[in-house]
This record gives C-alpha cells, structure tokens and sequence, in this order.
C-alpha cells in the first residue's frame, strides 16, 4: 500500500458525501448504536491519544451502551494497577477518595495526559454515581508497561496472603534490581547478555501463582493478583524484546491486551459486554493496512478472529486539522501542538471535501464502492509527535471500511484539558514517530 492513490481524491469524496452522515446532535448518532446491536466488543478508536473530541465522545457513546445497553466494563490502554485503583473508585471501594480528580492525578507514568485529563475526570465522577443505583461497570487496563508496579502489587499480595512464595517473588524482584526500575536500562542489558533475563523468574512465579489456590483472598484480590502477575510475565517479555527492533514487542503488547480483554470477559461471565478505549492503530484491524505487510498485527484484529466479526464493533476516530496535547519527544513535557490540514490524498481531506462537518460513516454502506477500496493514508498521532513532518510519518495506508465497522470524523478538534500541568506550548518539536 501507498500513501498517494491514483485515483483522484474527489471520487472518494463524492462517495463519502452520500454515504455519511452529518453529526450536529445525539439524534445523529443513532445509526451507530443500530450498527451495535448485539455485538458483545465494542472498539472505540482515536487518532490522537491528545484530542478533546475523542475523549468525550468516546466517554458520551460509553455512557449510553452502559446505561441503556447494558455493558459490563471499560478497558483502556492503561496500566492494569493505576486502571484498578479507578476501578476501586468507581464501584465504592476506594475509602480515601471522593472525587476522580484525586485518583486520576496519581497516575504518574508518561505520558500521564493519556488518562490524567478532565474529560476523563468527568467521565469517572459520572460512572461512579452511575454505579451507586445500578450493577456497577468497571474500568480496566489492558496495557503491559506496568513491570515494577505490578511487581510491587504481587509482593505486597504474597506478604500479606501468601509468605511461603515470598522467595520466588523475591528471586524476580532481585534478578530486576540491577536495573534500577528502568525498563530500558534491563532490555539494553539483556541485548547484551542473554543470560541476564529474568524470564524464568517471573514464569516460575505465574505458574506456581495459578497452581497455588489463596483461601483467604476474594475473588477480586485473586483476579487483581492473577492480572499483575501476568503483566510481570508479558512486560519482561515486551522490554527484552523491543531492543531488537521489528514487529515483535509491539505484537508482544497488543497480545497482552487481548489476553487481558479475554481474561475481563470471562470474569464477568458469558453475558459480559465490554468497551475498549485505545489508538486507532490497536483497535483498527491491521489487516486491512500496511501493519499486515510489516508483520503486525493488533487489537481489532485479534478480538474479530477471537470472538468473530458479528460480535464485535470497531469504530475508528479521525479529524482534519486542529490542535493536540502531545511531546516533542519521549519523556518529553507535554505541548498544545497544532494539527496542520491533512494530507491532500488522506481518508481525512476526502471527508473535508464531502463536508467540512464533523460525520458518521457507517463502513458497510460504502464497502461494494470501488473508490473506498483503494488504500488512501489515515491520520495516526502519537504521544510523540512533530507537526512539521505529519505528512511524511503520521499516515497508515488504509483501506478504511474493511479496517472498521464505522467511523466518526471531526472536521475541526482541540486539545484535551491535562490535570498535570503547565503545558508548554512553545518550541519546535523533534520527531519520534512510533510513540502510538
């Protein structure tokens, strides 16, 4: 796949024009929610992780799937122990706290924005009082940087439930030490020295863990135990590997999360239904796009083969031209950045020139199209990310009504409002164009 197509982007838009949408109010998006229907996965995507419009719309479609459609619980690309503290929260276990804010500033790992921010604030102060007069839905973390935390979590479980696998535990934790909690200094040294891993600890670890039953844990201690465990598996996996470039620590990570979205499934019976928050390039099926031919794949994908394609939605997020919270680069202090007009061939200026309005597609209207079967470049921001060059690395070839089901397209959106602040909206970033 290229970026540029052939054919002229005024066919595409011609068909966008028919067969889309304009969304001005709740009413419009009811077309979205027949596309639902019964499905069991819902994907909602986003384009940036930085984006006002994506979060609260994300955050208004979640509300009325819970509350008029009954779905059990939220997952995000978030860490499985600051995602479960907000889980605490929201279906009254959390004694200390009383207002999202409070829970959502202690997420401390970069880039804190992604969930740290007042739209997401609202959201969680909503489904806490939400759950207070109805079967309460959860929020969950699907994602696997979280190796030290969760090792924590797994120690702190193990001295207070289990002290006779302490050792085990400690033999993972002192095989980490040398690393000083960094990730990247642990898989720079096993690059170097195979025999540095810690991969048997932490396996022994996880096995010995599902093969011990703890009498004395709840069924929720048990699961958060079992969850962390697994991360410390999956994480260690993830940094050995991502020094060695290609495919595989990504494929490593979206795994991971399909693991842990199967895993929230089951616990909550065979009924459950579940919501996903994360990129387009997790939720998106990679089939349908030049991951396929890099060697990837991802989220959407693997949940459509998992529970097939009847069962799940997944519903993409894109936007023409605005601003964004992002960083120049990794680790970098946040920025207001802006988002230039899109590239003249991309899926984002053929909506502009349908109508410079924010749109519903409904991706099985235009599937028998032969325009909208043509790969066209789909805006992709990071948490990293450089304006200047957003023409050169920031498109995925893509074949749009075969990657989603549907697609919500904002012609115009803004930044999303960070609780850790001052943003610094100065400066020229530099370029890192992977930070999805």
């Amino acid at each position: 796949m290229t970026l540029q197509s052939e054919q002229p982007i005024d066919l595409l838009a011609a068909v966008l024009q028919k067969h889309s949408r304009i969304v001005e109010n709740e009413a419009d998006l009811t077309p979205l929610f027949d596309r639902i229907g019964n499905a069991r996965v819902v994907l909602f995507g986003e384009s940036t992780h930085g984006t006002h419009q994506f979060y609260t719309a994300r955050a208004h479609l979640s509300k009325r799937l819970i509350a008029e459609h009954g779905f059990d619980f939220i997952a995000v690309e978030g860490d499985w122990p600051d995602c479960y503290r907000v889980d605490d929260f929201v279906k009254g276990f959390d004694a200390k706290n009383t207002h999202a804010k409070d829970v959502l500033h202690d997420f401390q790992r970069w880039p804190t924005w992604m969930w740290a921010n007042q739209e997401v604030v609202q959201f969680i102060d909503w489904l806490r009082q939400y759950n207070r007069y109805h079967l309460p839905a959860g929020f969950f973390g699907l994602d696997v940087y979280s190796l030290w935390e969760s090792m924590e979590l797994v120690l702190a479980y193990l001295e207070e439930f289990q002290p006779d696998l302490l050792d085990l535990a400690y033999q993972a934790t002192a095989c980490f030490e040398p690393h000083g909690r960094n990730e990247h200094n642990y898989a720079r040294a096993v690059s170097a020295i195979v025999e540095t891993s810690c991969e048997h600890e932490v396996v022994n670890l996880l096995t010995r863990l599902r093969e011990r039953k703890i009498d004395n844990l709840t069924a929720r201690q048990r699961f958060d135990l079992e969850q962390n465990a697994s991360v410390l598996v999956n994480a260690e996996h993830y940094y050995r590997t991502m020094v060695q470039g290609g495919p595989h620590a990504w494929n490593i990570r979206d795994l991971h999360m399909m693991h842990t979205l199967d895993d929230l499934m089951t616990h909550h019976g065979p009924d459950a239904r579940a919501i996903v928050w994360a990129h387009n390039t997790h939720i998106g099926d990679a089939r349908h796009t030049t991951m396929a031919g890099a060697g990837m794949f991802n989220l959407g994908q693997l949940a459509r083969e998992q529970y097939g394609e009847d069962e799940v939605v997944l519903v993409g997020f894109g936007t023409h031209r605005g601003s964004v919270i992002a960083a120049p680069s990794w680790g970098a202090p946040m920025r207001s950045m802006t988002v230039p007009p899109a590239n003249p061939e991309s899926w984002e200026h053929a909506f502009h020139l349908a109508a410079p309005k924010n749109q519903l597609l409904i991706c099985d209207h235009i599937t028998d199209n032969p325009y909208s079967q043509i790969p066209r470049g789909h805006r992709a921001i990071g948490v990293v990310y450089d304006p200047s060059t957003d023409e050169l690395y920031n498109y995925v070839p893509t074949v749009l009504p075969q990657r989603y089901d549907a697609f919500l397209y904002f012609d115009q959106s803004t930044a999303l409002h960070p609780l850790h602040i001052p943003v610094d909206s100065h400066g020229v970033p530099e370029t890192y164009p992977w930070g999805l």
